[in-house]
């Protein structure tokens, strides 16, 4: 391929793109490439992909899918996040008949 047409139709496809980030699709390659995978992309790497052959733009329904799935797993991680900072104190059976926890003499009463 001339290297003048490449890079033009490069600018072209960048000039069609009028959002700095997209959801492209990935098309399946000769060299394992796989097909159907979603991601997001700058404006300038999605014009590279689809010049190359790599990639199409997603339809308008496959971005809210994008989004969806970024959204329930932005939600998955906040959710594992929080419970690794969730602190849990484990009392035995008799400790807490006692009254005993963390050390507190059950005698001594707080003012």
């Amino acid at each position: 391929m001339d290297l003048k047409v490449y890079y033009r139709k490069l600018r072209e496809t960048e000039g069609s793109i009028r959002e700095p980030y997209v959801v492209v699709v990935s098309l399946a390659t000769p060299d394992g490439g796989k097909a159907g995978v979603m991601s997001e992309a700058p404006r300038e790497v999605a014009a590279r992909l689809i010049v190359n052959g790599q990639a199409r733009l997603a339809s308008e329904e496959e971005k809210q899918e994008y989004a969806a799935r970024a959204e329930k797993a932005r939600k998955a991680a906040e959710q594992a996040a929080l419970a690794e900072r969730i602190q849990v104190m484990v009392v035995s059976d008799a400790e807490g008949r006692r009254g005993r926890v963390a050390g507190r003499d059950p005698k001594v009463q707080p003012a």
